[in-house]
This record gives structure tokens, sequence and C-alpha cells, in this order.
């Protein structure tokens, strides 16, 4: 078998992919509002990521984004979020919610077993890199928070905010590709969002590993090549791939 047929471009997501983006919502929600352990915060964090790409899309965050839009997103997807509970925020709560959620977003730990899928494949000589969107200093202090740039070369760390793409856009994969010389149908892509991941992914001509470790539901007619709800089953699937090229 030739060995360079074997050599996959394996790309990750940050939020919700590398580590628990629940963790810090969970923790912004109990000290602003409150809220007791038996509130159901998995389906907060599902509407919470929803309305946040669906007021991206509305405001047109994708490229670079005018900061008070940003901030009007920030605060609504709270409002939003909170109103499917039947909970009307008081005046300046859901600012409030954002910066304590905000604070705590680095105070995160990877998901078990993601860093030794990583190691494991760079040692097999694949390329493995980031895609995330966000502003670029934002998701820099959440990758340094994770310990990031001692694991992967920052040559393959693309940030949209510093590209002018961002998710679901294809560009940002093309922008990926052109940059590493790299072709469509050899890159994986592993990502959480159904609208950002699956669909940009898919749409880019990218084989995708939907990690579904919330068990949500697909948001289009676009389908993963693969779905998986933990690393162990990344793992295999990525083992799987590399032993049928």
């Amino acid at each position: 078998m030739d060995q360079m047929n074997c050599v996959k471009t394996i790309f990750f997501d940050v939020d919700d992919t590398l580590y628990d983006h629940l963790q810090p919502l969970r923790g912004a929600l109990q000290e602003v509002l409150g809220l007791p352990d038996t509130f159901d915060y998995a389906m907060a964090y599902h509407h919470f990521r929803y309305y946040s790409d669906w007021l991206s899309a509305q405001e047109d965050l994708s490229a670079v984004p005018e900061p008070d839009a940003v901030e009007r997103m920030r605060s609504r997807r709270f409002e939003l979020t909170m109103e499917e509970f039947g909970i009307a925020l008081q005046f300046g709560q859901a600012q409030e919610l954002q910066r304590t959620y905000l604070s705590r977003q680095f105070e995160i730990t990877p998901f078990q077993g993601v860093y030794d899928l990583i190691r494991r494949l760079q040692a097999e000589g694949h390329m493995v890199g980031l895609i995330t969107n966000g502003e670029g200093p934002h998701q820099r202090r959440k990758l340094e928070a994770l310990d990031v740039f001692s694991l992967v070369d920052e040559q393959l760390i693309f940030i949209s905010g510093e590209i002018g793409y961002a998710k679901p856009d294809s560009r940002l994969f093309e922008h990926v590709n052109k940059q590493t010389r790299t072709a469509a149908d050899h890159c994986y892509y592993i990502g959480d969002s159904w609208r950002n991941d699956v669909a940009g992914a898919v749409d880019a001509g990218w084989n995708i590993i939907w990690f579904n470790h919330r068990e949500a539901s697909p948001e289009s007619d676009h389908q993963p090549h693969f779905t998986a709800q933990n690393y162990a089953e990344i793992s295999r699937i990525l083992t799987f791939e590399h032993a049928r090229s």
C-alpha cells in the first residue's frame, strides 16, 4: 500500500468538540439566575447554540462583524433561550449572563480521549488541525486555556474572525485547502454543529464525522459521512478509514 495514499488531513472544530461547551453556560445560568441542578441544561444548550447560529446568520456575522451587532446577538440569544422555558429575563440580565458566560469560557478542559487521538494521528503522519468560528483573540484565549498550541501546529489553526469567512461558508474550507495544499475529498472534519460543521463540510466536499454527543436531530437534508457520540467511536472510524485507503 502506498504510504502517501494513506496520509489524511483531519481537522477538528473547537467549541463543544474539543471541550464541553455546556460547562460555562450551566455555570452562568446558575450564578445569575439561580437555576437548580434539576433544570434541563442540556436542552438550554441546544436552544442556545441554535439561536447563536440563527442570529449570527440574521446579523450576517460571517465575515468581520460590527461589535454592536455581535453584542446584540450575544444578549438576544440568552433572551430567546430562556423564553423557551417560560423565563422572561429582567432588564440587564441578558448582558450579565453574557459577561458571566464569557468569564467562564476559559475554565475548560478537553473531552476525554481527544488529545490522545490527536497525538496518535500525528504519530501516524496525518496532518491534524483546527477550524473554528469566532473572533481571533477570543478563540485564541480558549486554545491557550486548553493548551492546544503545544499540541497542534499554529499554521494549521484557522479562526474565522482572522480569515473573513465563517462556517458554514464553504469558502472557509476552500481557504484551508488552499493554505494546506490539500484536496477536499481527502479531508476529514470532526464537529458537533449540524448547521456549521455538517452542512459546511458537506457543501465544501469534505468528509464529515458528526460528533453528535448531545443526540441532536438533523436540521437539513445534508448527509454526514459518519456519526459518533464519543472519541472512542471517532477513533474507530478514522482507524477503519485509514485501513481502507
